[in-house]
């Protein structure tokens, strides 16, 4: 009786190990502000944020990735780094943009008229087209989504905008 006790505690103790290192499925760390790379700001003027990035709970879950930034119609954007064209067209109602930046990450910005096709490269300030209507954003605005290795990370990562955590106390005394 002893040794099976025994060994049923050994099977747990590896079995508690294995799982305590190995990461659940689809659990992938998020990236670190300081392992991706300082982006310039895609409009000229101030940055005003009308809709931050609220990252979903699950891939087809609800939340908002990418950012809209107020920014009126017709003004010019700007591509926030080098990259190639990935794709230009009309999405359900909006027009849109899409920029491969390399080492796996990607820009998309809507609504976007931009006169780019596929293929073609673009320097970091290049003018990549104007803002235009349509899509989920509010008039007045500009979406811009951005992936990391087909997965949306929070834009403002890249622009250096997200201010890091601070931890406050709990509860004031009694």
């Amino acid at each position: 009786m002893r040794s099976r006790v025994g060994r049923q505690m050994v099977f747990g103790l590896v079995l508690s190990l294995v799982l305590l290192t190995v990461p659940a499925a689809g659990a992938e760390a998020a990236p670190r502000q300081d392992d991706l790379p300082t982006w310039s700001w895609p409009l000229e003027g101030p940055r005003v944020i009308l809709a931050p990035y609220r990252a979903p709970a699950h891939e087809y879950g609800a939340g908002h990735r990418g950012v809209d930034i107020a920014a009126a119609h017709g003004v010019a954007v700007r591509s926030p780094a080098d990259g190639i064209v990935a794709f230009r067209g009309t999405v359900v109602d909006r027009p849109l943009l899409t920029i491969d930046h390399g080492g796996g990450l990607v820009t998309t910005f809507e609504p976007l008229l931009s006169p780019l096709s596929p293929g073609d490269a673009v320097a970091e300030g290049d003018v990549i087209g104007v803002v235009d209507a349509g899509g989920h954003a509010p008039p007045g605005s500009l979406h811009v989504g951005v992936r990391l290795d087909g997965e949306y990370i929070n834009p403002m990562l890249l622009f250096g905008e997200v201010p890091r955590a601070v931890l406050l106390p709990c509860c004031a005394p009694l």
